[in-house]
Parts: structure tokens; sequence; C-alpha cells
């Protein structure tokens, strides 16, 4: 318990210095107001401050897990945002007071000469006052637009990808893949609706789905089962699971809860009619020729837990001219597919998200995401090897997308 009152102490500290600094920009700004839209806008700066601090001790000390995750969500996303918004308008603050503390210097050394009186207060500018308004104002007004706006702007990114051994009975094969659903993060059903039918609208003849269908807790998608259980292709929608699925990021009270809600997510997969792959295979078949879909359990890099196990997948598929791979994380390519598999030709895969924040303009794309991940986004190819790295359907954490929109790929599998 201690260590815990000493972080929220130093965190309530940290909250506080930022709101008395940002607070003096909010006075010179208001200082020739009338009454009361001066004590409005003082008084409420204050309240959202007293706010936040009840917000991270109801956090810190109450029972938020027994609300609906939206609510702890919400709360986490609402003190984010006024923060990181606040630490912009900090900054030009701080330059404010550099040249203050620079006119402040030049005077005490030219006070003789100038008559001044050392140390006379150096009034705050009320350009630069307004402007840390404005800077502190631009980032959470996008990131507002990113909510309203980006979360659900679905869009369909397409792509082609040849391949030399694709049976002439797949040639034209379309895949609409789909990754991180994230359903705890949801809402917006209608909208959510809306993205489901994109992918329908496509006529895909085959859906994979790359895994993350919750963020912890498996009863989340309870709510979207009769929407996501309306993806349906002629060849079957094959899924696997991603590393928020298995409820390492929650704290279960006993080993057999987290065993219980583990069950209940594959149960959830059932429901909705996705053929779940654990560390195994399937075949498509038509007109007598076939290839295979392996399913992969999550394999994370150095940060993420490896559940998967390729070998079991593999085995038996070792004929197949085509093999496809669904594996949720992209670092899983280069740690154990291509140098040990080379005759998987395709592997789909999920889990960054694309940071939901990033620039794509023409072929030019820039994502936080590309400094803690090789392969982020779209298509990769290393050799006759290719990967595909959908940006997600949904969204953790920050419940919005800025520059980087929910995505429902399609991709068409040709000859080579």
């Amino acid at each position: 318990m201690k260590p815990r009152i000493m972080t929220v102490a130093i965190v309530a500290l940290f909250f506080l210095l930022i709101d008395y600094y940002v607070y003096q920009g909010v006075s010179v700004v208001s200082q020739n107001w009338g009454e009361p839209w001066r004590g409005v806008f003082r008084y409420g700066f204050w309240t959202l401050t007293l706010l936040s601090l009840v917000a991270l001790l109801w956090y810190t000390f109450g029972d938020p897990y027994k609300y609906h995750p939206d609510v702890r969500n919400w709360v986490r996303v609402a003190l984010s945002m006024m923060y990181l918004s606040k630490f912009f308008g900090v900054i030009v603050l701080f330059v404010d007071d550099l040249q203050r503390g620079v006119r402040w210097v030049v005077q005490f050394f030219n006070k003789g000469a100038s008559g001044d009186t050392a140390g006379t207060a150096i009034p705050r500018s009320e350009f630069l006052a307004k402007t840390a308004l404005v800077a502190a104002s631009v980032p959470l007004g996008a990131m507002a637009y990113g909510i309203i706006s980006g979360a659900h702007d679905y869009r369909i990114k397409r792509q082609v990808v040849k391949l030399p051994n694709l049976p002439k009975a797949f040639d034209g094969l379309k895949i609409a893949h789909l990754s991180d659903i994230h359903s705890g993060s949801f809402f917006n059903k209608v909208a959510v609706k809306g993205g489901v039918q994109m992918a329908l609208d496509e006529k895909p003849d085959v859906i994979f789905f790359t895994g993350d269908l919750v963020n912890n807790e498996a009863r989340e998608v309870k709510e979207y089962i009769d929407i996501f259980n309306k993806l349906k292709a002629p060849l079957g929608v094959y899924s696997v699971t991603g590393n928020h699925d298995y409820g390492d990021y929650h704290a279960w009270p006993s080993m057999q809860a987290k065993q219980k809600n583990f069950k209940d997510l594959m149960e959830a997969h059932r429901l909705l009619g996705f053929d779940l792959l654990m560390n195994e295979h399937r075949f498509l078949e038509s007109n007598g020729e076939k290839i295979a879909i392996l399913g992969n359990e999550n394999y994370g890099g150095k940060r993420f837990a490896k559940y998967g196990r390729l070998d079991h997948a593999y085995a038996g598929t070792e004929e197949a001219p085509v093999k496809l791979l669904l594996s949720h994380d992209p670092s899983h390519w280069d740690a154990q597919v291509r140098n040990m598999h080379p005759d998987i030709d395709m592997m789909f895969a999920g889990h960054t998200h694309g940071f939901q924040f990033g620039v794509e303009i023409g072929g030019f794309k820039w994502s936080p995401s590309q400094y803690a991940y090789k392969q982020w986004a779209g298509l990769y190819q290393e050799g006759s090897q290719y990967l595909y790295v959908n940006r997600g359907f949904g969204y953790l954490g920050y419940p919005g997308r800025i520059g980087m929109p929910p995505e429902i790929t399609l991709i068409e599998l040709k000859r080579a």
C-alpha cells in the first residue's frame, strides 16, 4: 500500500505542477475579461484539476474493475488527453519564461545606465500566453476528432499478391483480412456494423482474422456476437489468437478464473462462426486442388508471450503447393517463419495498429510504430515470401485514430 500511496502522491504533484504552470497563461489571457466570464474560466480550470485528482484516487484506491470496461477506459483517456495537451502549453510557456529571464538579466546588468531597479517584475507575454493555450488546444482537438471521426472511419486496402505455385483453381482468390477487433473498446455499434458490411460487400472467398478479439476479458465480445457473426465467406472464416486474448494483462482472482476466461474466448470464436486455429492447419480445396491455411497462437517479440507452436501448425502441410499463415504478431515473420519455413508463401498479421497515429500520403507512410516494428503496416516481401500487416479494425487505449484509419484488407492472390 505504501508504494502505491507514494506513486499516487508523485502523480498528483505532477498534475498540480503542470496545472499551476498552465494557470499562469490562463490568468494572463483572462486578465482583461469581465465578470462572470473571467471567474468561470479560471474556476473552471481548477475544477477540471480537482476532477482529475478524484479520478486518479478512484482508479488507484477504488474498485474500477467492478464497472464496465468502458468506464475505466474513458477515465484513462480523459486524463491522458488533458495532460498531454497541457504539456504542449507548458513548452510554450517555458519559452516565455526563458525570454523573460533573459530580459531580467539584461535589465540587471544595465540598471545603472537605464535607471531601472534590478529585479523589477517583467510581465508574462500575453501573446505567448495565448499561443500556449492554442498549443494545448490543438492536440486536444486532434485527439477529439480522432475519436469522433477517426475511430470508425473504415477503409478498404486492396493488394494483389502473385504466387508462382498457386494452383489454377485458386487464381484470383479474394481474401478479406481483419485484425485487432478489440471489442471491449467499441462505443458505436452502428458504425461497427457498417464496417462489417463493408467487408461483406467485397464478397470475399475466404476471411482471415488475425487475433485480439478482446482487450482482456471474453465477456467484452458478448454484445458484438450478433454483429461479427455476419462475417461469412464461401470457403470459411479462419481465426487465431492475439496477445490480448489470453487475459495476461488483467488481475484475475485465480488461475482457474483466467483459464475459464480463455475457454470462454475460444467459445466466442465458435459462436461467431470462426474456425479458430490453435497451432493447427486446414486445407482449402477446389477442383481437386488444395492450399494450406496455417494458424499459429500468439508468438510475440521480446515483450510478448510466445504461445505459438509453428512446428505443430506446419506438420502435415509439407506437400501443399501454397501455404498461408495466420499469426498475430508481425515480428514472428523474421523470428521463425522466414528462416525455419521458407516454403510458407505468405503470412497475415496485425498487432501494431499502426500506432493508431501516423501519416500516409501516396507512397509515403510514417508512424511511431515503425520505431518498434520492422514491419508495421502494409505489404512486405523478402525473396519469394510475403507478409501483410493489417492496421487493425478496432483500437486500444486511446479510442480513436489520427491519420491511421481502421482497415479492412482485400488481398487477391494471382498466379505469377
